[in-house]
């Protein structure tokens, strides 16, 4: 039972994301699949793959979400060639 409640809070705390820019949410979807994957993979090693993957899910959806909403920052400035500064596109 405690498994259970465990896989529940990991899971819904990778379907809540941090940043809601798109590249973050999809960053945290891909993060989630690939954490799942290589964590039930790792996890089977140890004869608890479900943990494993439950653990991969939630670590790789905060990973995902993090790497995508610093995309999404890093796209929201521009670089001005005249005076060679980058300045945000939100200010004007």
């Amino acid at each position: 039972m405690k498994i259970i409640y465990i896989a529940m809070l990991v899971s819904s705390a990778s379907l809540v994301s941090c940043s809601s820019s798109p590249r973050a949410q999809t960053g945290t979807v891909i993060g989630a699949l690939g954490g799942a994957g290589v964590g039930g993979i790792i996890g089977s090693q140890s004869g608890r793959g479900l943990e494993g993957a439950a653990i991969g899910a939630g670590l790789g959806a905060l990973g995902g979400n993090l790497i995508g909403g610093a995309q999404d920052q890093r796209n929201d400035r521009y670089y001005d060639r005249r005076d060679g500064r980058y300045y945000d596109q939100r200010r004007y």
